[in-house]
């Protein structure tokens, strides 16, 4: 049988900032140019830096939830996806209190990519994006104050980079014992582009930045990394700034013994890096 798998290529850095002493972010990208056959994943996570340990809680969030979705091949996705993150929410619980730190944090956005699926899990305010024929569209919703003022229609979208109370959040792993995450999926298809990044970067750059960073690099996923961040630093973001890139560069036919429906079977990872700084 005849299936029709995206050829990917992926980037991702993560930099400390001009302002913070020390980076709570951390990253997963795949590991190389992925011609595919099976699922990839992706990740960010941005410990919270009011919090004790931020960048303890982002390591230990992504460890944990890879641990768990890369050791269920063959279950469903999209309940994968939701024991991983509760398996990340409670690591970063229960290590708090071995710690007796206090409350622990972090964001978590993840990314798994089957065939012309996304699938995403998404808990706190960083912000998976999709550039499609060179228009962005953000594919998550903010689990932040000012993110739900503007799901009440209490302010314009507009002001969101801007509020005072743009990083107080709703949502995030590891602060309570139970936790229920955003999980979507979405139709992609070739030239897409999916952009995973913290707040440290979105907050400064514009939606149609991204889309005009993209169509000006999109011959390079590197190039593309490298000047958002340069971008960010550019507009003086006070955090630290993180960025994975993913291009769905096309579809090519392999032959497979058996017809597996994405939304059914988890399917094999390829190798994944993780990058922390």
């Amino acid at each position: 049988m005849r299936k029709f798998i995206p050829e990917i290529e992926s980037s991702g850095l993560s930099i400390v900032g001009p302002v913070r002493e020390d980076n709570q972010d951390s990253i997963h990208v795949p590991d190389e140019l992925l011609p595919a056959g099976h699922g990839i994943l992706s990740a960010i996570a941005d410990g919270m830096g009011g919090y004790a340990h931020g960048g303890m809680a982002s390591v230990l969030a992504l460890k944990s939830f890879f641990e768990v979705v890369t050791s269920q091949n063959g279950s469903p996705i999209l309940r994968t996806l939701q024991r991983g993150v509760e398996a990340a929410n409670f690591s970063v619980y229960q290590k708090a209190r071995q710690m007796d730190a206090g409350r622990m944090g972090t964001t978590l956005t993840a990314a798994y990519i089957l065939g012309d699926m996304l699938y995403l899990a998404h808990v706190g305010d960083s912000r998976a994006y999709l550039i499609r024929d060179g228009r962005p569209i953000c594919l998550t919703a903010d689990h932040t104050t000012v993110g739900d003022m503007v799901r009440s229609k209490l302010i314009s979208a507009d002001k969101i980079r801007t509020h005072a109370q743009r990083s107080v959040l709703t949502k995030s792993i590891g602060t309570d014992l139970f936790i229920q995450p955003d999980i979507t999926q979405h139709k992609l298809k070739a030239g897409d582009f999916l952009i995973l990044c913290s707040d440290g970067l979105w907050s400064v750059i514009e939606d149609d930045e991204f889309a005009n960073i993209v169509n000006d690099y999109s011959s390079s996923v590197a190039e593309i990394s490298q000047n958002l961040i340069d971008l960010a630093l550019a507009h003086h973001t006070d955090d630290n700034v993180s960025v994975v890139v993913l291009s769905l560069r096309k579809f090519s036919p392999v032959f497979v013994e058996q017809e597996q429906h994405p939304e059914e079977s988890l399917g094999w990872f390829k190798k994944l890096r993780k990058f922390v700084s």
